[in-house]
C-alpha cells in the first residue's frame, strides 16, 4: 500500500481525491488548512487545461503552455501528497481506493475522475478516428494533421492527393467547431508559403454533425453565427449527417463515402468506468446520479464531482454542465463540505463522518458560455447577453488565460497567441511521436527537383 509521507500528521482524518483535473485540483486547494490529510491521485502527473488542448493539436501552443505538474502546483500545502498511480476500483463499503498496486484507505473521497470518449459502440473507430482529452492525443492528431501536407507534397496521384488533403471532424460541439476553424486557417493561412508542390489552401475541411445545428448548447442564433463564419473560413459544415462507418482512409454517411487521410472524433464523452465501481445508479452516459450535496446513495462521506457526476441543479432541476467551470465549483463545494464537517466533529469530539449534520444542497452558478471559430470569430451566451465576434473572442481568449494554472503558463500563451495573430505563424509544427514514411507514389527525385517553377508562378 503506497504511504502518506511522514511529515504528514496521520492522527487528522484522511481526503482522498481521484483525479487532477479542475475538480480534483480545486478541491485540493480548497482543502488547505483544514485539519485533514489529503491524498490526490492521478495517473498522470500533470493538470491539462483541457478547453485548450485544441490549440496544441493545431500547432498554435506547446504542450507545456496548457499543463502544469501537479506537485508543483500543491507543493506549498503541508497537508496534502499526491500519488502518481491508476485508480481501478472503489470499494465504498471498505472506504478504500483500489490502485493497480496496493490500496488507500480513507475517511472522505472525492472522485473526480473526469470521463473519456465515447464511439457509440464503435470503439473499433478508436484508432483510425482519434479522440481529444489528453496531451497524447492532441501530439497524435497534430501528428497526423502536418504529415498529411508532407504526403501531398510528394504525391503524383490527383485523386489520392485529394484525400490527403481532405479532413473530417465529426461532432460539431466546442471541440469539433474549434478543431475545424484552426485547421482551416492553418491550410488556408499559415502555411501556403512552406510548400512547393501542393497548394494547402485547397484543403477541404468538412465538419460532420448529426444534429440541426452546431453548438447544440449556444443559443439557435449564436449556432448559426457560427456556421456562417465556419464557412466563410471554408469548412465544410453538413449538418443533419449521421456517420454510419470510419475507416482509416474515410468515412460513410450513408451511401456516401468521403476519402479523407484524417478523420478526427469530437462527438461524445462518457464518464470514467471508475463510477461503475461505487455501484449506484448511473445515467446513460455512465455519469454517477449523486444526492443533492453531490455524493453517492448511502455514502455522505463519497462525493462525486465534475464530468462523472449527474447532479441536478437545486434550483433548475437542469443536470450541471460538463464544463470546468462545473467542475470547479463542485470540487470547491465538496471540499468546503468536508471543512465545515471535520472542524464541527474536532469541536465535539464526534470524529463520524457517516452521520453528518444537514447539508446545503449544491447549485451551479451559471457564468455562460463561450466558443472561438477563427480569427477574431467567437460566440458568448452570458445570461442574458448573447453575442458574436471579434468581442465574444476577446473575452474568450481573456476568460482562458484567467483559468491556466500558473502566472508562467498565462505569460507564454498570451506571447504565442500575440505572434499568431501578428505574423500568422504557428511555433509548434512539430512532427512528433512515430516515424511514418510518404504513402504509395511519392514523386521520383527528378520532378521533385524541377517543381519549383510551377510553385513559384502560384505563389
Amino acid at each position: 500500500m503506497p504511504a502518506a509521507p511522514t511529515s504528514v500528521d496521520r492522527s487528522h482524518p484522511h481526503v482522498v481525491i481521484v483525479g487532477g483535473g479542475f475538480g480534483g485540483l480545486y478541491a485540493a486547494r480548497a482543502l488547505a488548512g483544514v485539519p485533514v490529510r489529503v491524498t490526490l491521485i492521478d495517473r498522470r502527473n500533470h493538470h491539462l487545461f483541457q478547453p485548450m488542448l485544441y490549440q496544441v493539436a493545431t500547432a498554435a501552443l506547446s504542450p507545456a503552455n496548457i499543463a502544469a505538474p501537479i506537485r508543483r502546483v500543491l507543493r506549498n500545502q503541508k497537508n496534502t501528497s499526491v500519488l502518481l498511480a491508476e485508480v481501478t476500483a472503489i470499494n465504498s463499503a471498505r472506504r478504500t481506493v483500489i490502485l493497480t498496486d496496493g490500496e488507500l484507505a480513507y475517511d472522505w473521497l472525492i472522485v473526480a475522475a473526469g470521463a473519456t470518449h465515447s464511439y457509440f459502440g464503435r470503439d473499433d473507430w478508436a484508432d483510425a478516428a482519434p479522440g481529444l482529452k489528453t496531451i497524447d492525443d492532441a501530439l497524435e492528431i497534430r501528428r497526423r494533421f502536418l504529415i498529411a501536407f508532407e504526403h501531398a507534397e510528394r504525391e503524383t496521384d490527383l485523386q489520392r492527393r485529394r484525400a490527403e488533403l481532405t479532413f473530417v471532424v465529426i461532432g460539431g460541439g466546442p471541440t469539433g467547431v474549434e478543431l475545424a476553424g484552426a485547421m482551416a486557417e492553418i491550410a488556408h493561412s499559415a502555411i501556403p508559403r512552406d510548400f512547393r508542390s501542393v497548394d494547402t489552401a485547397t484543403a477541404r475541411i468538412i465538419l460532420i454533425e448529426a444534429g440541426e445545428r452546431v453548438l447544440a448548447a449556444f443559443p439557435p442564433n449564436l449556432s448559426h453565427a457560427a456556421r456562417l463564419d465556419l464557412e466563410r473560413l471554408g469548412v465544410e459544415v453538413r449538418l443533419n449527417s449521421r456517420v454510419t462507418e470510419v475507416e482509416t482512409r474515410g468515412v460513410a454517411i450513408g451511401t456516401e463515402r468521403i476519402d479523407a487521410a484524417n478523420v478526427i472524433w469530437a462527438a461524445g464523452v462518457k464518464a470514467s468506468p471508475i463510477g461503475a465501481s461505487l455501484g449506484v445508479p448511473m445515467d446513460h452516459a455512465g455519469r454517477v446520479i449523486v444526492n443533492p450535496d453531490l455524493t453517492i446513495p448511502g455514502h455522505p462521506e463519497v462525493f462525486v464531482v465534475g464530468d462523472l457526476a449527474f447532479a441536478a441543479d437545486s434550483k433548475t432541476g437542469r443536470p450541471a454542465p460538463g464544463v470546468c467551470p462545473a467542475a470547479i465549483q463542485m470540487g470547491q463545494y465538496a471540499a468546503r463540505v468536508i471543512a465545515s464537517e471535520v472542524r464541527a466533529t474536532r469541536r465535539t469530539s464526534t470524529p463520524d463522518a457517516s452521520t453528518p449534520p444537514s447539508r446545503r444542497p449544491f447549485s451551479y452558478l451559471d457564468k455562460g458560455i463561450l466558443a472561438t471559430i477563427g480569427r477574431n470569430k467567437g460566440v458568448a451566451a452570458i445570461g442574458r447577453f448573447k453575442f458574436s465576434g471579434i468581442l465574444a473572442w476577446m473575452m474568450w481568449a481573456m476568460v482562458h488565460v484567467l483559468f491556466l494554472i500558473g502566472f508562467r503558463s498565462r505569460i507564454m500563451v498570451m506571447i504565442e497567441w500575440a505572434w499568431l495573430y501578428f505574423f500568422f505563424d504557428r511555433g509548434a509544427r512539430l512532427i512528433t511521436g512515430k516515424s511514418e514514411p510518404a504513402r504509395e507514389s511519392p514523386f521520383p527525385v527528378a520532378s521533385l527537383a524541377g517543381s519549383g517553377s510551377e510553385s513559384a508562378a502560384r505563389h
